[in-house]
């Protein structure tokens, strides 16, 4: 179709002109904040749909579609004016009436919400808080029709934003770029991968960068800035290498005669705890519930059932996990609203032998010595725990510290008796 309305688009940096233009039918971008990464799609999902595509952008939550949105409506401003383009603004709409020809924003903090739609153009923006069915199981399918493109765009995720994604593993998007680019640099024209900082959009106010930069912590700066993926922060007290050597695939066994003389097998467990950290604070965390075991003076990670939810929601969590694995108890931490904690556990339950823990002394001298154990090679995960194992490997003493790691050192700290510093307080109603 021919245009004779005047389309407004930005002037894309170089970074932005090389997946904008390029041949790839697989692209991912990592970007720093502000590096232009949004405006660069919304720059290319004009230009496919001026070229008579049908483009479809998700991305997590409704705020972050403000950007894309503002930018193809200003470009289109004249063609939708004259009544050439429809608009709809609730539903994020503009097409060529009559015609398969448009472009839709959508939500994807739930995959479910891109199913029956399908396009030549898939943008999944922010794509490191996605879930990873939204490509695996949603998106990948739509593609197969038209044999469409796909662009993922995302900064590598903080401790904190890593705690508000639906990813199962937080690390998807830096795998995904891993095997991108190792296509790419293999020959394959299907895939392309790029990486532009912070300080490459020449759009931006260097002043207003520099400013913002120096508050930021090193780690920080190296992921949201520089654009950096990093799975494990420099001074955290535990390592991916220590946590994968000692992982195991069960916990030992043991052979057990029944009153026929069957024998039958085990777990070999002394004692399991539900460990429980719920939220301190307003951000929204998950509450910690990290199921743990012991056996042989050794500790074994169970399950991560960890949930952000009601108070009520994340307590029946709490007391499931509790009674699945037949626990001695469940330890809760009780430094923050820990009269709220025992009255909405036991107010569900009163039999469950809940104790609440309050700690005397900083969240580094507690987590010291389970990471100690650890590298002593006593501290087992039974499988894996991407989240968990993500917290626990970037964080740094000083931080606030993560919920499910703090749930897992509580458990580890009853089981192994490393109390020193912590002051427990005896459920009244427990016989």
């Amino acid at each position: 179709m021919s245009i004779e309305y005047d389309i407004h688009l930005p002037l894309p940096h170089p970074k932005q002109d090389q997946f904008i233009h390029g041949s790839a039918k697989r692209i991912i971008c990592r970007s720093g904040r502000r590096s232009g990464k949004t405006v660069g799609v919304s720059i290319l999902a004009v230009e496919r749909f001026l070229a008579g595509k049908r483009i479809l952008y998700a991305t997590p939550t409704a705020d972050q579609i403000g950007r894309f949105w503002t930018t193809i409506t200003r470009s289109l401003y004249e063609p939708i004016k004259a009544g050439v383009f429809y608009k709809n603004e609730t539903e994020h709409i503009i097409e060529l009436p009559g015609t398969e020809q448009r472009i839709r924003a959508k939500t994807a903090f739930n995959a479910d919400t891109l199913r029956g739609d399908y396009a030549d153009e898939l943008i999944l923006d922010e794509w490191q808080l996605m879930s990873e069915d939204a490509w695996e199981t949603v998106g990948a399918p739509m593609m197969l029709d038209s044999n469409g493109n796909a662009t993922f765009i995302y900064t590598p995720p903080s401790l904190h934003s890593r705690s508000m994604s639906k990813a199962n593993d937080p690390q998807h998007a830096a795998k995904m770029y891993k095997k991108f680019k190792a296509l790419m640099d293999a020959g394959n024209p299907r895939y392309f991968a790029t990486t532009f900082t912070s300080h490459e959009n020449p759009y931006i106010s260097k002043d207003a960068l520099s400013e913002i930069t120096s508050d930021m912590t090193a780690l920080a700066y190296r992921m949201e800035i520089l654009a950096e993926d990093i799975d494990e922060a420099p001074g955290a007290l535990w390592t991916r290498a220590t946590i994968d050597k000692f992982r195991v695939g069960q916990v030992p066994e043991i052979d057990v005669a029944d009153d026929d003389g069957k024998i039958t097998k085990q777990q070999d467990l002394a004692r399991i705890v539900i460990g429980v950290d719920p939220s301190g604070s307003a951000r929204g965390d998950a509450c910690g519930i990290i199921a743990v075991g012991l056996a042989h003076n050794q500790i074994y990670v169970l399950r991560d059932t960890s949930i952000q939810a009601s108070p009520h929601t994340w307590a029946t969590s709490v007391i499931n996990s509790y009674y699945k694995y037949m626990a001695d108890a469940i330890i809760a931490e009780g430094n923050y609203g820990g009269e709220m904690v025992k009255e909405v556990i036991w107010g569900i339950d009163p039999k469950v032998n809940v104790r609440m823990v309050h700690a005397t002394h900083g969240k580094a001298i507690r987590a010291e010595p389970v990471a100690a154990i650890y590298e002593n090679g006593r501290a087992h995960h039974v499988g894996s725990f991407p989240l968990l194992e993500g917290e626990m490997c970037m964080w740094i003493p000083g931080d606030a510290s993560p919920n499910r790691m703090d749930a897992m050192v509580w458990a580890a700290t009853d089981l192994l008796k490393l109390g020193e510093g912590v002051e427990a307080v005896e459920n009244p109603f427990y016989a």
